[in-house]
């Protein structure tokens, strides 16, 4: 949710953080490793691709991989599972 409604569709790792603190209440108060699971899906999931930010602004953007825009529509920021 926090990198689809960006302009251009990225955001800082601590841009995405700021986001969910600001919309949902209940991570503005907890400090309880939510961070870290942030971080773990954005590594391991392939719907998230890391993108480096100019010369003059270290470090990372994170972005949404263009197959998997569809997955969002509507609204559903749920993953789905995948078949077998």
């Amino acid at each position: 949710m926090a990198i689809h409604s960006a302009p251009g569709r990225r955001r800082t790792l601590s841009q995405i953080y700021q986001y969910v603190a600001e919309n949902f209440p209940f991570y503005k108060k907890s400090k309880a490793g939510w961070q870290n699971s942030i971080r773990h899906n954005l590594s391991l999931n392939d719907c998230f691709k890391k993108v480096p930010r100019d010369e003059d602004d270290p470090g990372n953007y994170w972005t949404l991989d263009p197959n998997c825009e569809k997955m969002f529509d509507n609204g559903n920021f749920r993953r789905r599972r995948k078949r077998r």
